[in-house]
């Protein structure tokens, strides 16, 4: 069994919505999941439509478990069952205080706890004993990052609680996953904080980003998943999509040969023998035909040698001359001689109205 812990201490990055929707996309996946709601607010479990103050009596919350109850979840779905916190869970980090061993209670109550394909602990925005008691029961960490820069200043503080619950109480702790959420590709702060946390983080960011998603803040306060609530938002589409990643982590993991196929939704191929089909035989109207038509059929005459086959075109009519005009020099641009000009004056006609005259 696979148990995350989903850890960031500043609050409205993500969280929640995160390890609600991861929980139910993992669950679609045909896998067991478990989550538990380690929030005083109990947020996960009201986008559940679980309210508090209506919880059965005989159901272990996780106030409870830490106060060594017997294990006996709700069960929302076939294999989605829930782990709900109450408002008794806030005054846990007083009483763990003065507690024997005090990191290390939560890993003790759910130690006994098999079924489940995934555990998932969702935290309360804070590094406190809680904190602390969901990093000592996991095996992993993924941290939901808001997208913004005041999400980069926490992050090293994390890291640091992370390395130093490794090292004194769970050696098997590791970050194994950076979401970015509330991803707005038209930001450039957005683009800019993600190509931060991948120079740190490097293939730990996950690929699939969570957009900014109207249908995700809608969801809870209708007590359900994106995909009972939206299936065909964007957001539903990003949570399936990260949990395929996630659930795809653990085959690589495991096999690192084959990606991940439901044991309920495989059906092994059928096996298949090719026959040849047999070769066909003559056509019943050939062999009538072939019993119809006589051998000695008259040989057709040849062709007569001087009737062409082809017809020859005719020959092109050769083009005609063509006919040279000389050009008559025009006598008004020549140098004319005297006669030539009183020739040339003659032909001019006039009017005597246009003489001049000689009288006064």
């Amino acid at each position: 069994m696979r148990k995350i812990a989903l850890v960031n201490q500043k609050g409205g990055v993500g969280m929640t919505t995160t390890a609600v929707n991861l929980s139910a996309a993992i669950a679609r996946l045909d896998r067991k999941v478990l989550l538990v709601d380690l929030d005083p607010q109990s947020n996960a479990t009201i986008s559940l439509g679980v309210l508090p103050h209506e919880q059965k009596e005989n159901t272990s919350t996780s106030y409870a478990l830490l106060n060594g109850a017997p294990f006996n979840p709700l069960k929302l779905s076939e294999n989605l069952h829930l782990v709900p916190s109450s408002i008794d869970l806030a005054g846990a980090e007083m009483e763990l205080t003065s507690a024997i061993g005090r990191e290390t209670i939560l890993r003790d109550a759910l130690a006994d706890i098999t079924g489940y394909d995934f555990m998932i602990l969702d935290c309360s925005p804070s590094l406190g004993l809680l904190s602390v008691n969901s990093l000592t029961t996991a095996t992993e960490v993924i941290v939901p990052l808001q997208c913004e820069f005041l999400a980069l200043h926490g992050i090293s503080l994390l890291i640091k609680t992370v390395e130093l619950v490794k090292k004194r109480l769970n050696p098997a702790l590791s970050i194994t996953g950076v979401i970015p959420c509330m991803y707005d590709v038209r930001k450039g702060l957005a683009r800019d904080v993600v190509v931060e946390i991948e120079k740190h983080f490097g293939d730990k960011v996950t690929k699939t980003k969570i957009r900014s998603n109207v249908r995700l803040a809608e969801a809870p306060s209708h007590g359900k998943s994106i995909f009972d609530y939206a299936p065909d938002s964007y957001g539903a589409e990003d949570y399936m999509a990260l949990a395929r990643e996630v659930v795809g982590i653990e085959m690589i993991q495991k096999t690192s040969v084959s990606p991940y196929v439901p044991s309920s939704v495989y059906t092994p191929s059928p096996v298949v023998t090719v026959v040849p089909a047999p070769a066909p035989e003559p056509n019943s109207a050939d062999k009538v035909m072939a019993e119809v038509l006589p051998d000695n059929l008259p040989v057709p005459e040849p062709i007569a040698a001087d009737v062409p086959l082809i017809e020859t075109p005719a020959p092109a009519a050769e083009p005609a001359p063509e006919t040279v005009v000389e050009m008559v020099p025009d006598p008004i641009s020549q140098d004319l001689a005297p006669d030539g000009l009183v020739e040339f004056i003659e032909l001019i006609p006039l009017e005597i109205e246009d003489l001049p005259s000689n009288s006064p």
